[in-house]
């Protein structure tokens, strides 16, 4: 098969479960978990083609307005996975998976805080693949963060407020160290970032589609790449 150009960093927004499980007559968690199936697969098979970068976007810092049983399902799957994440930790080792949490500690529940740090450090020395999962994530409040830091910098005097470049920014957002995305995939039919990698996103190409997140598949991702070669990335120039 013919090599092809893999992007290095590669951004989806996980969108269209409930709609996935209203279609079946489910309740809107079936969709939550149907898609967190597809997470997996997707997450192997990013590791298996060669991406170097991967961030999924699970939970926006706006999703805390949806139903309460909702908010409470998708937080008992995120300590299912997380719990699952312990017990394959030497699977995710031999595979060079280094897992991320992108996002606002707060309002997250305790227990779930620790077993992010647990799973972060379990997988601190892997490399072959960084895969970031944003939880209570907002691009906006991500930059006010950056904003902050470099703030505090300057007021301790270690910077001048007009020395700050765009590379002080990139390097106090969450992705910091990271190249930022090739291409952002959305499926499930909407047109729109909705707050995600506000900043990383300034030149990525954008795959949408109609599928439903949990009927998204390898082929699928095969065809974004399949696509995203297909672009002529001039990055301002000709």
């Amino acid at each position: 098969m013919e090599k092809r150009n893999v992007p290095k960093h590669i951004g989806i927004i996980m969108d269209g479960n409930g709609r996935w499980a209203k279609q079946r007559g489910l309740p809107r968690s079936e969709g939550h978990k149907a898609g967190a199936n597809v997470f997996r697969k997707i997450c192997d098979y990013a590791d298996e083609i060669g991406v170097k970068y991967i961030t999924f976007y699970a939970f926006s810092t706006e999703n805390w307005r949806r139903p309460p049983e909702e908010v409470s399902a998708l937080m008992d799957l995120f300590r299912a996975y997380l719990r699952e994440a312990e017990e394959r930790q030497e699977e995710n080792r031999e595979k060079g998976m280094r897992i991320h949490f992108l996002g606002h500690r707060e309002g997250v529940p305790e227990d779930i805080l620790a077993l992010f740090d647990t799973t972060e450090e379990e997988s601190k020395d892997a490399d072959r693949i960084d895969v970031n999962i944003a939880i209570n994530y907002g691009g906006r409040l991500e930059i006010v963060d950056a904003v902050k830091k470099i703030a505090e910098k300057v007021r301790n005097g270690e910077i001048e407020p007009e020395d700050i470049t765009e590379d002080d920014i990139s390097n106090n957002i969450y992705t910091a160290g990271q190249d930022d995305p090739d291409l952002i995939i959305r499926p499930s039919g909407e047109y729109r970032l909705s707050n995600f990698l506000i900043w990383q996103s300034a030149y990525s190409e954008f795959w949408f589609s109609d599928i439903l997140w949990p009927d998204f598949t390898e082929a699928d991702l095969d065809k974004a790449i399949d696509d995203y070669n297909n672009r002529n990335r001039r990055f301002g120039g000709v």
